[in-house]
């Protein structure tokens, strides 16, 4: 499993012209999932993107989590995160999960996240071609991958 998060000022998610997600401050994460995804990968992203101290404390240092600010996150699923890109120029997208693999991993995930953040979390709509627009902050951007948990 693999997340892009971006902490931002605000972000929002359009499908066929109707904005369906919006925040303001906190995360925007994109999720891409992999069929070797387990349960597993599922509780230690969730805890690890929640306890993510990004945000700035009373001295402008990095050192508050998203629980801490009390933020807002969208999570956007999106499989191109796993694209392979080593051979030509045409990437491979062999590694993303198929819908009916990735579709309860993608909903196991944000569950899981509601509930370490212990509030909801707006989502994009699963296989939709989506606009996704974010305002980051900083611009604060990390990448994490459960299979290279450094």
């Amino acid at each position: 499993m693999r997340a892009i998060i971006q902490r931002v000022s605000e972000a929002s998610v359009t499908v066929e012209g109707k904005k369906i997600a919006s925040i303001g401050h906190g995360l925007l994460i994109l999720l891409g999932i992999e069929n070797s995804d387990s349960q597993e990968d599922i509780n230690w992203l969730s805890a690890k993107i929640a306890k993510l101290r990004i945000f700035n404390d009373a001295n402008g240092v990095m050192n508050t989590s998203i629980l801490d600010i009390k933020g807002e996150a969208i999570v956007v699923s999106q499989f191109t995160l796993h694209a392979s890109t080593k051979k030509g120029n045409r990437p491979s997208y062999i590694k993303a999960a198929k819908p009916e693999t990735s579709i309860p991993l993608y909903e196991a995930f944000i569950h899981q996240f509601e509930k370490d953040l212990q509030k909801k979390v707006q989502t994009g709509i699963f296989g939709a071609d989506m606009k996704v627009q974010l305002l980051n902050d900083g611009p604060v951007t990390i990448i994490i991958d459960t299979k290279n948990k450094e």
